[in-house]
C-alpha cells in the first residue's frame, strides 16, 4: 500500500481548504452556479437527480482498513448508510449535504484519500487488475507504475482541461484483468530481452462510440512511459475537439486521423520529449516503490498443514466458493479472496457502513489489513493464508459477502441508474435485481458456467455493457423504459491470455452487437433467458463459454429464439421471450 509523504498530504490538505473556501462562496452567493460547476467537478462532486453525488478515489483499487472504516463513517455521518464501489473503482456516495462535502473531504485527508479527479475533463483515476503484486502471471507489479502515472498525471497544468475526460488502465500480467482494450489509454507489461516496457494502445472506449483500442507501439521501455505518455496527450489535447462533447474522446480523435497518422504523429512529438524531464531513472523507480508497504508473508506457510481441500470435500458449499471465489497467490501457502458485493437482492457494488467495518476487522485479521476493489465492484482480500480459508468463509457468510457467483451471471456490473444519475434513460438496479432472482439457482448457474452480464441505464456506458457476454442497455422512447440487448462482448480474449490472441486487439477485447429491437423492462428476464436455453442447447461442450459459442454461430440462432418471427424484429413491437 502507498504511504504518502509530506508533500501528498500537504497536497490533499490544501485541495481541502481551497474547496471549503469555493463552497462558501458558492453557498453565500458570490460564485455563478456555471463558475462552481468547474470547481465541484475537479473535486468528485456531481449534482445527480436527487442530491450530490461525491466520488471518492480509489488508486488503483486500494485500501487499507483504516480507510475503509472512514469510508463507512462518511456512509453513516453525511450519508444513508451506504456506498456504492464503482467500475473505475472509486467509491460514490449518493446523498450528502453539499455544505458538508468539505468536512467529509477533510475526513478523508486524515486517511490519506481524497476526490481529485474523479470528474472533469482531466487523467481520471488509473485502474489496474485487483490481483497487482499476488498473481502469480505477473511480468512486472503493476502497483509501482500506477502511482507514478498517479504522480505525474494529479494536478497536471497542461492536463486539467482536455477536450474530455481521460482513462488510463495497466495491466502488469499475462491475463488481461484490467480490460486495457476498452480505455483511451491501454498499458500491457511485457519483456522484451530482459527488459520490462509496455505495449501501448490507444482509443478504446465504450460510451456513444464503443471501440477497441488501436496498437500504435509495441515496446515502450519503462524508461520512457511517461514521455510517451505525454506525446500522446499533447497530440490529443491539441487536435481533441472541443466544440462537440460527443466527439471530443480521443477515440474520434485517432479514427478521424486514422491510427496511422495519429501514430505518426505521436512519434513525432515524442522526439522532443523522449529524453526531457520525464524520463524515468531507477532512483525515482525505487523511491515511488520505497513508499509502498508490502505484506510480511510468513514463509512457513507453504509447508504448514493445510485442511483446505478435506473440509472442501465434506462441505460443498464451501468447495463451490472456493472454486469460484478463491484465486491462487504468487506465494506458497497463500490465496486471494474475492467477497461478493452481489448476492441476490443487493444493488450491484453497494456495500454498508456495518458490512464496511466488518470487512476492516476481517482484512486486519485475514489479509494484512488490506484489500482491493475491483472494477467488477467487488472486494479482494489478496493475502489470506490458505489454511484459514474455511474460517474466513464462516465469518463471512453471516455477513452476506459469501455467494459464490464471481465469474457467473448473477455477478451483475451495473451503474446506478435512473434511481440516482440524472444522464440516465433508465433504471439499471431493478433490471439487475429481476435477473439474479430469475436466475438465482447456484445449480442452474454452474450449469451456465462463465457468463458476464452488464447493464447500462445509458450510452455513457458506466455499466460497461458493451463488453458483457450479455449486455444491456437502457433507452428512451417517448419517455418510457426499454432495454437495448446486444451479446458477443468481452474484456479480454480467449482464454485471457495474449498469447493466444491477436495481439493487435488490445488483449482481445471485443464489442458486444445489438441483436435487435428493444424491450420492455419487464421482458428483460425472459429475453436473458431465451438467450441462455439457446446458448445451452448450441454449445459443443460444458467448457464452451457462452461468449465462445456466441463467436463460434454468431448472432442469428439467438436472434431468431428471442424474437420468433422476422416481422417484430423489424417493427421493434414489443416481444415475449
Amino acid at each position: 500500500m502507498y504511504v504518502y509523504d509530506p508533500i501528498d498530504q500537504q497536497l490533499v490538505e490544501e485541495r481541502v481548504a481551497q474547496f471549503r473556501d469555493q463552497t462558501q462562496r458558492f453557498l453565500a452567493g458570490d460564485l455563478s452556479e456555471d463558475d462552481f460547476r468547474t470547481l465541484r467537478l475537479q473535486n468528485g462532486l456531481y449534482i445527480q437527480r436527487h442530491a450530490p453525488m461525491l466520488r471518492v478515489a480509489i488508486p488503483y483499487g486500494m485500501l487499507t482498513s483504516r480507510q475503509l472504516r472512514m469510508l463507512g463513517h462518511i456512509a453513516r455521518k453525511y450519508d444513508r448508510g451506504y456506498g456504492h464501489f464503482s467500475t473505475r473503482q472509486n467509491m460514490q456516495f449518493n446523498w450528502p449535504k453539499l455544505e458538508d462535502v468539505p468536512d467529509i473531504l477533510a475526513d478523508l485527508a486524515t486517511v490519506q484519500m481524497h476526490a481529485i479527479q474523479t470528474s472533469g475533463n482531466c487523467i481520471r483515476n488509473t485502474t489496474t487488475d485487483h490481483f497487482a503484486g499476488v498473481a502469480p502471471d505477473e511480468v512486472t507489479n503493476p502497483l509501482v507504475w500506477c502511482e507514478i502515472i498517479r504522480q505525474w498525471s494529479m494536478l497536471h497544468p497542461e492536463f486539467a482541461f482536455l477536450p474530455r475526460k481521460f482513462k488510463i488502465a495497466v495491466s502488469g500480467a499475462h491475463e488481461d484483468r484490467a480490460a486495457v482494450g476498452v480505455h483511451d489509454i491501454g498499458l500491457q507489461a511485457l519483456e522484451q530481452d530482459g527488459h520490462v516496457g509496455f505495449r501501448v494502445w490507444v482509443g478504446g472506449g465504450m460510451g456513444r462510440t464503443p471501440i477497441v483500442g488501436k496498437l500504435i507501439r509495441p515496446f515502450v521501455a519503462w524508461e520512457d512511459l511517461l514521455t510517451y505518455l505525454q506525446a500522446i496527450l499533447r497530440v490529443y489535447n491539441l487536435h481533441g475537439r472541443r466544440d462537440n462533447k460527443y466527439k471530443a474522446r480521443i477515440k474520434i480523435l485517432v479514427k478521424d486521423l486514422t491510427p496511422e497518422v495519429f501514430t505518426e504523429q505521436v512519434e513525432q512529438e515524442w522526439a522532443y520529449l523522449k529524453d526531457g524531464p520525464n524520463k524515468l531513472k531507477q532512483a525515482e523507480l525505487d523511491k515511488i516503490a520505497s513508499r509502498f508497504t508490502w505484506p510480511a508473508y510468513d514463509a512457513a506457510a507453504g509447508q504448514e498443514h493445510d485442511p483446505t481441500d478435506t473440509l472442501a470435500a465434506a462441505d460443498p458449499a464451501f468447495g463451490r466458493w472456493l472454486r469460484k471465489n478463491v484465486r491462487p497467490h504468487r506465494v506458497a501457502g497463500y490465496a486471494s479472496v474475492t467477497l461478493s458485493l452481489k448476492p441476490t437482492g443487493t444493488p450491484p457494488g453497494d456495500v454498508t457502513a456495518d458490512q464496511m467495518d466488518a470487512i476492516a476487522a476481517l482484512a486486519d485479521d485475514y489479509s494484512f489489513g488490506e484489500m482491493r476493489v475491483s472494477h467488477e465492484q467487488n472486494l479482494i482480500l489478496a493475502d489470506v493464508r490458505r489454511s484459514r480459508l474455511y474460517e474466513l468463509w464462516t465469518a463471512l457468510k453471516p455477513l452476506n459477502l459469501a455467494t459464490p457467483n464471481i465469474g457467473l451471471l448473477t455477478n451483475i456490473i451495473a451503474c446506478p441508474g435512473g434511481d440516482f444519475c440524472a444522464l440516465a434513460n433508465a433504471v439499471s438496479i431493478p433490471v439487475a435485481d429481476a435477473i439474479q432472482r430469475r436466475f438465482d439457482n447456484l445449480d442452474y448457474l454452474y450449469e451456465i458456467g462463465e457468463l458476464d452480464l452488464n447493464i447500462s441505464g445509458c450510452i455513457n456506458a458506466c455499466g460497461h455493457h458493451h463488453v458483457g457476454h450479455i449486455g444491456i442497455l437502457g433507452v428512451d422512447k417517448a419517455g418510457e423504459e426499454w432495454y437495448q440487448v446486444t451479446i458477443g462482448g468481452r474484456q479480454n480474449g480467449a482464454g485471457d491470455n495474449l498469447n493466444d490472441v491477436d495481439p493487435l486487439r488490445a488483449g482481445g477485447a471485443a464489442i458486444g452487437r445489438i441483436i435487435g429491437p428493444s424491450f420492455a423492462r419487464d421482458e428483460i428476464p425472459d429475453v436473458v433467458e431465451t438467450l441462455i436455453r439457446t446458448y445451452l442447447r448450441l454449445r459443443d461442450s460444458d467448457e464452451e463459454r457462452f461468449v465462445d459459442v456466441v463467436a463460434r454461430v454468431g448472432i442469428d440462432p439467438f436472434k431468431h429464439d428471442v424474437y420468433g418471427d422476422t416481422d417484430r424484429q423489424k417493427t421493434g413491437e414489443p416481444v415475449h421471450a
